[in-house]
């Protein structure tokens, strides 16, 4: 699908990149290396608390940053922006769903994991209910779900930028060179204090894209008008799958027909950023390596700020992107993507590319090209680094129980070429999945595998009766029933524009969000029935573990986090909580 022809590269023929773009493009993966050997070569990334944990010694303002940036990679620059040039605004909702749950992650779920003192959620699970089949499954759907939703789809837009820049389509020379960063989010903390003048150069060049975008159709106000006029000029007949849609401008759409279902935007992605933001290893792990709590709330603060601005910065663009090249960024007739983009299901994903290099001047339009690689980047090393963390701690542990820290930073490291290649082989499935709408993919397969993980770690955390069988097997039952949905998909899958739905009630009626609701309440069921009919859990499976059984004592262990806050910066830390969750309430109302 990424063969090099004279059609893949139809949506840059205008613009070509000159020799300033292509040495700023360079300079930025100079740049980038020199980061990765020296971040290699320091001392303390040659312990275990050095490599995974960053030493419990980070501030609010990089966890912040890395938070965000952990969570965006393709989808801030690529996939936000395509949702919205194919659907509008409503999948801005994704982003500021994250408030509240980045405040219970630093509230609730951190204060847990610091006095329980474990270094992974997989741990977690095994410390709460003792036995290790549910730390062996968790820690196996996390790398499954990484390498489905996250890696693949990160290489391959990776790949993509790379393709445009240089028309390089090799997959295994880029993800060489991937591997030969030094796989460390920590990396990109560095960058943004080591390098100050260039993350200025960065915000610079992309005000001027965004600024530029806006003039071009006359202001924020003519946004809703020249969207609904952005219609290709070759349609398929009798169809109305061309026309942008007419509620593209709201947040809360239709529960029956809208694409994102105000029901399943409230309900459905709650599960869904439950489980990713307070349960899943790469985002807890930024949090966990806090200096105390206070910079742990600290960080879920200014990443839920920055969570609020991509509906600004991306996703309006894309939609102004549909407007103004309406004939590529909006085709739906398949020869006509073909020559676009290379796929059939539609080419949305260009969207900001093709705004920043249509847009652009020579050397800015490198810088930006830059920029979301090194977002790119960030999420990979941040995946990285915590699924080799998940595959030595709770994995290769058990199997080497006498295994020394060098032997599990090997492995480590091994793991992640694996994770890459694994993840090449699933590219051509997710290129053409979903309409071609790579973020609505990954929140898809999202909602048929998380929903019974988020379930069991809220009642593990809530509830002190829950125990191992009731957890296992609501696990057990919510994985079968989940993975029949996500093979059904693939089996039956979307048909194109103007051709006959053939697929189940079950995938035309019950939207993915719909379905994540459905799937968490019937763990929930499970895991309680099982549960009240087995034994309680021990004593020790719940001190520390649990909301209602944190100790206030202060904490001994190396690897335990410290609980205590000075109570001045614990007020602090609240009153921005509240302020937050005003200012996103405000948002939602305008846009709602």
């Amino acid at each position: 699908s990424m063969e090099d022809n004279s059609t893949t590269t139809y949506f840059i023929s205008s613009q070509s990149f000159s020799i300033s773009d292509i040495i700023v493009i360079v300079a930025y993966f100079v740049l980038n290396i020199a980061v990765g050997i020296w971040s290699s070569c320091r001392v303390n990334r040659n312990t275990l608390s050095g490599y995974f944990l960053a030493g419990r010694k980070m501030a609010w303002w990089p966890i912040g940053a890395s938070l965000f940036a952990s969570s965006e990679g393709s989808g801030l620059f690529i996939g936000l922006a395509g949702t919205g040039a194919a659907g509008g605004i409503a999948v801005a909702g994704f982003e500021w769903n994250a408030t509240y749950i980045l405040l219970m992650l630093a509230w609730v779920f951190v204060p847990v994991y610091m006095s329980s003192g474990i270094v992974t959620m997989p741990e977690y699970l095994q410390r709460r209910f003792g036995r290790e089949r549910i730390r062996m499954y968790l820690s196996t759907l996390s790398l499954l779900l990484s390498v489905f939703t996250k890696i693949s789809v990160d290489l391959f837009f990776f790949c993509f930028l790379v393709k445009i820049c240089i028309k390089w389509h090799i997959y295994f020379r880029t993800h060489l060179y991937l591997v030969f960063l030094d796989l460390c989010d920590i990396a990109c903390v560095k960058i943004l204090q080591k390098n100050g003048k260039l993350s200025c150069l960065i915000t610079v060049s992309f005000r001027c894209v965004i600024s530029e975008a806006f003039n071009k159709i006359g202001g924020y106000q003519k946004l809703e008008e020249v969207y609904s006029k952005a219609i290709p000029s070759k349609i398929i007949p009798n169809t109305t799958c061309h026309l942008p849609r007419a509620d593209a401008m709201h947040l809360f759409r239709n529960p029956v027909s809208g694409d994102l279902p105000w029901t399943g935007m409230t309900f459905g992605l709650t599960i869904l950023a439950t489980w990713y933001w307070c349960t899943d290893q790469v985002i807890v792990q930024r949090s966990l390596s806090a200096k105390n709590l206070s910079h742990a709330k600290g960080g879920s603060i200014l990443a839920s700020y920055l969570k609020m601005l991509p509906i600004i910065f991306i996703i309006m663009p894309g939609m102004i992107s549909r407007a103004l090249y309406p004939d590529s960024v909006g085709c739906v007739a398949p020869d006509e993507c073909m020559k676009v983009c290379g796929t059939e299901a539609g080419c949305s994903n260009i969207a900001f590319p093709k705004l920043v290099i249509e847009l652009m001047p020579s050397g800015l339009r490198g810088l930006m090209i830059a920029v979301m690689m090194a977002a790119l980047m960030s999420s990979l090393t941040s995946i990285f680094n915590s699924s080799s963390t998940l595959f030595t701690m709770d994995i290769w542990k058990k199997i080497r129980k006498n295994a020394n820290e060098r032997e599990l930073l090997l492995v480590g490291r091994i793991v992640t070429v694996i994770l890459v290649a694994v993840s090449v082989v699933w590219i051509p499935i997710l290129q053409s999945a979903n309409s071609g709408q790579l973020y609505v993919y990954i929140q898809s397969v999202t909602s048929y595998l998380a929903p019974p993980v988020t379930a069991v770690f809220v009642l593990a955390v809530f509830w002190k009766r829950v125990n191992e069988p009731g957890a296992f097997w609501g696990l057990m039952v919510g994985l079968v029933v989940g993975l029949t949905r996500m093979i059904m998909e693939f089996v039956y899958p979307s048909p194109r524009c103007g051709i006959y739905d053939p697929r189940p009630p079950v995938l035309k009626n019950v939207h993915y969000l719909h379905f994540a609701i459905i799937l968490c309440a019937l763990t929930v069921v499970v895991v309680v029935v099982v549960s009240l009919l087995t034994d309680p859990p021990m004593e020790s499976q719940i001190k520390n573990l649990t909301w209602w059984t944190i100790s206030k004592e202060r904490p001994k262990p190396a690897y335990l986090g410290d609980t205590h806050e000075n109570p001045f910066w614990a007020r602090v830390c609240c009153v921005n909580a509240i302020v937050l969750m005003c200012v996103n309430i405000f948002f939602y109302a305008y846009f709602a």
